[in-house]
C-alpha cells in the first residue's frame, strides 16, 4: 500500500465537487549554469554532525545509488570540521587539534578519512563517489586556520603569509568555533589566499562547497573572494552560503556570487521550525530562479542524531503529517532538498517520501511559487505549470487545530470554476472539482495538480 495512505490517519481528504551589484564578479564564467534546477543530495551534518568517516560517506552514497539517484537526488556533501582528528558530537571542540597542509590549508584527518594519507586529500574520496555517478561536496568555515596564523604559513604562490591577510576581529562568534580568522579582503594576498583552497578543493575533484560564517552577519567581500576563486579554478563547483537568515536586501549581491543561500539560522525536526519557514519563505518569493536558490536548509528526516551537534540517535521528531507540510512547502517554494537523515538506516516511509517523482516534480520544474493565501492558520501556496493552464497547490493547516478548508479556486489563484485535480501524494485524479475543500489535521497539507476544464 501507498506509504502515504497508510499515514494518511491526518484527517478524511474530500476535494468536493461544490462550490547591479556591489561586489558583483568580472570574472566571467566560461561554464553552462550552475545549479540550474535546486541542488538534490545528502549532508552529514543532521546524523553526524561533526564526526562524519569516511565509510560513513561512502555507505551513504552508496544508499543514495541504489534508492535515490535516479529521482535526481546526486550531491553528497561533508559537512563540518572534516579536518579535527579529534571531533566530537553534541558541539565542537574549542580550539581543538586540526590538520593542514604546508601552506595553511585544511586537510581532512586520516584517521576519519583513511584514503586522505600521503597528501590524498579527497581526492579518492571524490573519485570514489563520482564512480557511482554522484557528486561531491564539502563544508568550510570562512577565513583562513588560526593556526595557520599563529605559525605564519606561506600563501601557495605569493610571497605573503597568513598573518598578513588575516582578520582578527570578524571572526566566527559561534561558541566553540575557534577554528579560523577571517580573511582582510583589503590586504595584498588575502584573494590569492582564496585562490589557494579554491584550487586545492578542484584538484581534489569537489563539486560544491558549503561555506559558513558568510551569510549571517553578511560578509559581502569574503563572499565575493570566494566566488571568484572558485571561478577561476575552471571547474564548475556550485557555491552554498551559511547560516541565515541571509538578508533579502542583499539579493542581487547573493545571486552574483553564489548559487544558494541559506534563508534560515539551523533547521531541526521541531515543528515550530516549519512553520517558523512560512514567513522567511514569503520573504523571497519572486527570488528564486535557475541558478541562485534560496535555501530553507536540510531535512532532519529519517534517521538521524547518531552523532549529532544536536539531539541523540533517533528518528526524526515530525510526525508524519509534518513531514509532508514539509516536503510540500520546500517543493513549491522550490527550496534546495538536503536530505540530513542516514540512508542505508532510514526508514521505508522515509525513502517514499523522497522519490515521489510527482512532487520532485514542483521542485524541479514548477515556476513563480508564491503564497496565494492566509487566513488564521490556513495558508495556501501556488505556482505555475511551465508551458500549461495547471498549477500546483499546496494548501497547509499550520494550527494546533483540525480544520475544514473550503477554498474555491479564484482564492488560490486558479482561474477556473471546475478543475481536475491531481493529488500528487496519492497519484490520484478527482475531476469536476470547484475548489479545495478538505478536512486537515493540525500541521497537515496536501498538494496537487490543478487543471482548469
Amino acid at each position: 500500500m501507498n506509504l502515504y495512505l497508510r499515514a494518511l490517519s491526518r484527517s478524511f481528504l474530500v476535494l468536493g465537487v461544490s462550490a547591479a551589484t556591489a561586489f558583483c564578479s568580472p570574472v566571467p564564467s566560461t561554464t553552462k549554469t550552475l545549479a540550474p534546477t535546486p541542488p538534490m543530495g545528502w549532508n552529514s551534518w543532521d546524523s553526524f554532525g561533526p564526526t562524519v568517516k569516511e565509510n560513513e560517506v561512502k555507505a551513504n552514497a552508496d544508499a543514495m545509488a541504489a534508492k535515490l539517484a535516479k529521482f535526481g537526488w546526486q550531491y553528497v556533501v561533508v559537512d563540518i570540521e572534516w579536518y579535527q582528528p579529534k571531533a566530537k558530537s553534541h558541539g565542537y571542540i574549542a580550539r581543538g587539534e586540526v590538520t593542514m597542509d604546508q601552506y595553511g590549508r585544511f586537510v581532512p584527518s586520516p584517521n576519519r578519512f583513511p584514503s586522505a594519507a600521503n597528501d590524498a586529500g579527497f581526492k579518492p574520496l571524490a573519485d570514489y563517489v563520482h564512480s557511482k555517478g554522484l557528486k561531491f561536496g564539502i563544508h568550510i568555515m570562512r577565513g583562513i586556520p588560526r593556526e595557520a596564523v599563529e605559525r605564519n604559513l606561506p600563501i601557495k604562490g605569493t610571497k605573503f603569509h597568513a598573518a598578513d591577510v588575516a582578520d582578527k576581529v570578524n571572526v566566527c562568534k559561534w561558541e566553540g568555533m575557534e577554528d579560523t580568522y577571517g580573511v582582510d579582503m583589503s590586504k595584498q594576498g588575502a584573494q590569492a589566499y582564496y585562490d589557494s583552497i579554491a584550487a586545492l578543493y578542484a584538484s581534489w575533484g569537489v563539486d560544491y562547497v558549503k561555506a559558513d560564517d558568510m551569510s549571517m552577519p553578511f560578509r559581502g567581500p569574503e563572499i565575493h573572494a570566494l566566488s571568484v576563486a572558485l571561478r577561476k579554478t575552471g571547474r564548475p563547483i556550485v557555491l552554498s552560503l551559511s547560516p541565515g537568515p541571509a538578508p533579502v536586501e542583499k539579493y542581487e549581491e547573493l545571486r552574483a556570487n553564489a548559487q544558494l543561500w541559506r534563508i534560515s539560522n539551523d533547521f531541526w525536526d521541531r515543528w515550530i521550525d516549519v512553520k517558523n519557514q512560512f514567513d522567511l519563505m514569503k520573504s523571497w518569493q519572486g527570488k528564486v530562479h535557475p541558478g541562485g536558490w534560496p535555501d530553507a536548509d536540510m531535512l532532519p528526516l529519517g534517521h538521524i542524531g547518531l552523532r549529532a551537534e544536536r539531539g541523540d540517535d533517533r528518528p526524526s521528531l515530525l510526525t508524519h503529517d509534518e513531514q509532508y507540510t514539509l516536503m510540500s512547502l520546500w517543493s513549491i517554494f522550490r527550496s534546495p532538498l538536503m536530505f540530513g537523515g542516514d540512508i542505508p538506516s532510514s526508514d521505508p516511509f522515509t525513502i517514499d517520501i523522497l522519490t515521489n517523482p510527482e512532487v520532485l516534480d514542483v521542485n524541479q520544474h514548477s515556476d513563480n511559487g508564491r503564497q496565494s493565501f492566509r487566513e488564521g492558520t490556513t495558508v495556501a501556496w501556488t505556482a505555475d505549470v511551465p508551458g500549461s493552464k495547471s498549477k500546483y497547490v499546496a494548501v497547509f493547516n499550520i494550527g494546533d487545530t483540525a480544520r475544514d478548508i473550503n477554498l474555491p479556486w479564484t482564492s488560490v489563484e486558479v482561474p477556473a470554476s471546475k478543475a481536475t485535480v491531481r493529488d500528487l501524494w496519492l497519484h490520484k485524479d478527482t475531476r469536476e472539482v470547484s475548489g479545495i475543500h478538505v478536512s486537515l489535521r493540525p500541521h497537515a497539507s496536501i498538494l496537487v495538480k490543478v487543471t482548469p476544464q
